[in-house]
């Protein structure tokens, strides 16, 4: 017997009569389900007199938790001694789509050195779905992205395989974070949340500001007097951006003599 776990309770299933050759009283008079956590046992009698049953289901099938049920009935009858014969009712649990997607990790932390090679994986999201087949094959897509991060990272629909897709540079943004949605075949989804913080890289040279290239400077200047200021700049971070200065003069003596 094939039943689908979406049935409901309540729900009636009709079993056929067992059979014996004797008439009247000798025949059979009662049917006993062994107990199970999902059927109740109705008898009736039909129009002609046959004692038959029926089995109601108590309890909503699952099967994710249980893919076969495997149940007793006993049919009895009238006479003395009295006889009974037993049959195995095995049903198979058949899936529904009543189970959504569930992310491995709530949030997944990731980070990426800039200028990483495009192809680069970042992080991997994964999903598993309790349902079979179609139900429980779960595809990836992202819900909720800025319109930067869509252009530098690839998500992989049915690998959940997060790429590098154009160059990330950590000096025009230092973290991302973006959502993804795990959904099943036949639309059940859920989300998770991504977060990519990118690492500097020292890529970038300092870069000097001069503020004034050629100052008149009076011949009799104190030591000590500011004739210029130099600037020195680098956009990289922390350790990468820290500038060693180098202090120099260049003396031009003109005589007045030559």
């Amino acid at each position: 017997m094939f039943l689908c776990e979406s049935a409901p309770k309540g729900s009636r299933y009709r079993v056929n009569a067992a059979r014996d050759v004797d008439i009247g009283q000798n025949a059979v008079q009662n049917y006993i389900l062994q107990k199970n956590n999902y059927f109740a046992l109705n008898v009736l009698t039909n129009s002609v007199g046959t004692k038959y049953s029926e089995m109601i289901l108590d309890r909503e099938l699952d099967r994710e938790e249980e893919q076969e049920v495997t149940l007793l009935l006993t049919a009895v009858d009238g006479g003395n001694p009295q006889r009974s014969g037993t049959a195995v009712i095995k049903i198979t649990v058949l899936d529904a789509n009543d189970n959504a997607p569930v992310f491995s990790q709530a949030v997944y932390d990731a980070t990426l050195p800039e200028n990483s090679p495009v192809d680069t994986v970042v992080v991997t999201v994964s999903a598993t779905d309790a349902d079979e087949g179609v139900n429980g094959k779960v595809t990836y897509e992202f819900s909720g992205i800025s319109d930067i991060a869509k252009q530098l990272f690839s998500l992989n629909e049915y690998t959940g395989e997060i790429t590098v897709a154009r160059n990330v540079d950590y000096e025009d943004e230092t973290k991302f974070e973006m959502l993804i949605e795990g959904k099943d075949g036949y639309g059940l989804s859920s989300e998770t949340k991504v977060v990519i913080d990118i690492t500097d890289v020292n890529d970038n040279s300092p870069v000097i500001h001069i503020n004034s290239l050629a100052n008149p400077i009076p011949e009799n200047l104190l030591p000590g007097k500011e004739v210029g200021i130099i600037n020195v700049q680098d956009r990289d971070s922390e350790n990468n951006r820290q500038v060693r200065s180098y202090y120099f003069c260049i003396l031009e003596v003109i005589s007045p003599f030559d």
